[in-house]
Order: structure tokens, then C-alpha cells, then sequence
């Protein structure tokens, strides 16, 4: 069976959006998506910039963050096809393990908890296949390497797409 790696945020997670929500209706000021090009953070005003990455470690962000267009379904069908590990680099934002935890048993309730891997570094996972929007975790995957487009990755190349979970399923559920 195929080991399948996938990414959490901005992948299953929309931690973008939500951040994005929050910001327009704290502060009503504009995101600039265009900006965004190796992070999301560049996209924010200058001025607000360290709220939103302190933003990033208080608890239960990660917690209440909405659901990828399509995640579950694909998911729970290459569940039953393919070995799954959830790889998140989730150590960096400690809050965040509880909350991303608890936000995968509720609506990833299929995986186990022996699928779930919340790490500080994705050097050490191997498969078939990684699905992440990072090409920091995917240059030293040895296996095939996915690409989840977000806002911060749209400029880079060489790497194979996935645009959606409806691409996901076309690639995967064929």
C-alpha cells in the first residue's frame, strides 16, 4: 500500500482564511494576497505584522479553523486506499498541538491517532507521496512531491500541482 503524507495547514486547514477573517474585522484594513510569496505574513500591513505571527501562538487559534472545500471526502475515501500519516510541523506554535489534535478527531474522525504526527521537523517522514504547501518540507522528501497551491507558493515551479481536493481526487481516487 502507498504511504501518503499529508501537510495540515493551508492543505486540510484554512489558518490563512481564518487569520484573514479576524484581521479585516479587527483592524477593516485590506490583505494584499499579491504580496504573499514564501509566507502569508508579507500580505498583512507592515504595522500589524507581529500581531498576526503572535497571533499564530495563542491558544486555540488552530482550534476553530475552517475545513478545506473537499478535504473530508477525499480523505476519508483515500483513507481505505492508501496508507495516510497527517504530518504537521506543528512544535514551532506549541498551543497549537492540542488544537490541531482536537480540530483532526473532529472532523478527520476516520484517522487514528496512530495516523497523526505532530512534529517540528518533516525530514524524518518518508513515503510514496507528500502533499504540503512548503517547498521546505517537500526538498527532502524522497518520495513524489505534491504541491498544494496557496497564495504563498504560487510563483514557484517545479514541483507537481495540486490545486484543490477535487484535483487531490482525480490524481488519487482514479
Amino acid at each position: 500500500m502507498e504511504r501518503v503524507i499529508i501537510d495540515m495547514d493551508e492543505v486540510i486547514a484554512d489558518p490563512m482564511g481564518a487569520m484573514i477573517t479576524w484581521y479585516e474585522k479587527e483592524y477593516g484594513l485590506p490583505v494584499d494576497m499579491a504580496k504573499m510569496k514564501g509566507s502569508w505574513l508579507p500580505g498583512f500591513p507592515e504595522q500589524h505584522q507581529t500581531l498576526i505571527r503572535a497571533r499564530l501562538y495563542e491558544p486555540g487559534f488552530f482550534r476553530d479553523l475552517p475545513v478545506m472545500k473537499d478535504s473530508v471526502d477525499v480523505l476519508k475515501e483515500m483513507n481505505k486506499r492508501y496508507e495516510i500519516f497527517i504530518v504537521s510541523a506543528a512544535t514551532e506554535f506549541p498551543n497549537s498541538l492540542k488544537d490541531k489534535l482536537d480540530w483532526l478527531m473532529e472532523y478527520f474522525p476516520f484517522f487514528t491517532w496512530k495516523q497523526l504526527v505532530l512534529c517540528g521537523e518533516k525530514r524524518m517522514v518518508f513515503g510514496d507521496h507528500m502533499i504540503d504547501d512548503h517547498i521546505r518540507h517537500l526538498q527532502h522528501f524522497n518520495g513524489r512531491k505534491h504541491l498544494f497551491t496557496a497564495a504563498h507558493n504560487k510563483d514557484v515551479t517545479g514541483y507537481d500541482r495540486i490545486n484543490s481536493w477535487e484535483h487531490a481526487a482525480a490524481i488519487f481516487l482514479q
